[in-house]
């Protein structure tokens, strides 16, 4: 079905806002994926907090003009869905990384993250980036070692002094 002006106008600026947001963006290739095959694609997308989109190259290439997207514009040939990540930047590699194992048409062509376009081969990278909450436990651990580290220390010397006394009363009690 054809867009007016009006309709074409709207899918750029509803693309560039989501452009505006997002932290990553996948281009995959889907041509040969059922009906339910994208259906399903698009229901774990919004369960992922992934903006998934099908839409004309060039009316993606407008809508990525002054965002850090506007590197792959080139790039934007042939029928391709669109993963924007909204909530963290490995959300939508994942996506496609996981989907493309049970649907082998579905061919990632290109990563953007960063304002730098890269091959389908950082697909994993970008699936491997970790959550938010992942990276704060990370982050959290990190805080917590050396406090850790400090009380084992600090209790060391007590320790030891517990050890040679109950080692001092088990002598007597044997002699």
């Amino acid at each position: 079905m054809a867009l007016n002006l009006a309709q074409k106008k709207e899918v750029v600026a509803e693309l560039a806002e989501v452009a505006q947001k997002a932290h990553s963006l996948v281009a995959a290739e889907y041509a040969g994926l059922t009906v339910q095959q994208l259906t399903d694609l698009r229901r774990k997308a919004r369960a992922g907090g992934v903006y998934l989109k099908v839409a004309k190259n060039t009316l993606l290439r407008r809508a990525v003009e002054g965002t850090e997207y506007e590197c792959a514009k080139d790039q934007f040939t042939g029928p391709l869905v669109f993963a924007f990540s909204t909530e963290d930047p490995g959300a939508a590699g994942r996506l496609i990384k996981d989907f493309g194992k049970t649907a082998d048409k579905l061919k990632p062509r290109l990563v953007v993250i960063g304002g730098k376009a890269y091959g389908a081969g950082h697909l994993d990278v970008l699936a491997s980036l970790p959550t938010r909450e992942q990276a704060l436990s990370m982050l959290l651990s990190v805080l917590v070692q050396p406090a850790t580290m400090l009380v084992r220390v600090l209790s060391e010397p007590a320790s030891q002094l517990a050890r040679a006394t109950q080692a001092v009363a088990q002598q007597k009690q044997a002699a």
